[in-house]
């Protein structure tokens, strides 16, 4: 990705985010105020991660979500805050299993400081980000908040599970990316309508908006493994292929190449050296079609997604909404 594209690409978003740049000027206000800390170490750590944190995809969800379904209330950006914290949590023990030392091109909590650090600041941010939602005055956000947070356990010790499992299925793999991912996206999209007390119906709708967009969202992450410029995402490409971990690209082409062809690459996956060999497997991956596939899926979800919520009246956040989608799940392009 050149320098154009990245202006172009900074450029798309700010767009998308524009009818809700005040909600995210105070979400980014109070974030500052509460990463502070309650010691030098937590406010030096806080400072860092508020350094390296990236584009707030769920916040500006949350926050046109709630407007598009005119559902905005005074704990929207308190309950932006809380997830957006337990996001980070989940980011900071991730680093610790990944045995990452960079994170958007910066270095990770726990190569600048230690994995035991790393992991009791993701447990001091969970912890806050309950405290936050405490303040929200709604059970029903609390319990749907904690769902989320456990079906993110569940997806993130599922994908650990299955690492190297090169017979993984495609719903299998969707079902983990539901959990890990999509969950968090789908809290986000529903919290102005259970803030707001809405029907079963329009929670449900926005629910799985959410879901479909984030599973999306995920897909297109998994892509920049094959496709990514390491200057934008941070890592090398490949990184997830020479560690295991088995995402759709790889999924379709296994299930679509021949026998052949299937046990020349199952050779590169297993050898201890296969980092030498990404290269023909990103060719194989190509040349047999995984990576239109999971751009194709990608695209398919977030227009199921996209029409779970049709029915609502045309406004310039629905709009931007829409946009948001576009943004979020083909970034990759």
């Amino acid at each position: 990705m050149d320098e154009l594209q990245r202006m172009l690409d900074t450029a798309g978003l700010k767009e998308c985010i524009r009818p809700v740049k005040a909600d995210l000027e105070e979400f980014d206000d109070r974030l500052s105020d509460y990463m502070r800390g309650d010691s030098p170490l937590i406010s030096s750590i806080a400072r860092h991660l508020l350094k390296t944190r990236g584009k707030q995809i769920r916040p500006a969800f949350v926050f046109l979500s709630s407007r598009a379904a005119n559902a905005f209330n005074e704990h929207s950006v308190s309950a932006s805050l809380a997830i957006e914290l337990i996001h980070t949590a989940t980011l900071l023990h991730d680093d610790v299993v990944d045995e990452s030392d960079l994170r958007r091109g910066q270095e990770t909590v726990n190569a600048q400081w230690t994995n035991l650090i790393s992991v009791l600041m993701g447990d001091y941010l969970f912890a806050k980000a309950f405290r936050i939602l405490v303040g929200t005055d709604s059970m029903e956000l609390m319990s749907a908040v904690s769902n989320a947070t456990e079906r993110v356990s569940v997806g993130e010790l599922r994908q650990i599970e299955e690492t190297g499992n090169y017979s993984l299925s495609e719903d299998e793999y969707l079902a983990i990316i539901a959990d890990k991912t999509a969950s968090l996206f789908s809290v986000s999209c529903e919290t102005g309508s259970i803030l707001e007390s809405r029907g079963a119906r329009e929670r449900q709708r926005f629910a799985v908006f959410g879901e479909k967009v984030g599973t999306a969202f995920q897909i297109t992450d998994d892509l920049l493994d094959f496709v990514g410029d390491p200057e934008v995402t941070g890592k090398q490409p490949g990184n997830d292929v020479m560690t295991g971990k088995v995402t759709l690209p790889l999924i379709y082409s296994l299930r679509k190449a021949s026998q052949a062809s299937r046990n020349e690459m199952m050779k590169y996956l297993r050898d201890d050296g296969h980092e030498a060999y990404f290269e023909k497997i990103h060719a194989f991956v190509a040349e047999t079609g995984g990576i239109d596939y999971a751009y194709k899926k990608a695209g398919r979800l977030s227009s199921q997604g996209l029409e779970a919520i049709s029915r609502m009246e045309d406004s310039v956040y629905y709009e931007s909404l829409s946009n948001l989608v576009d943004y979020a799940t083909r970034r990759a392009s």
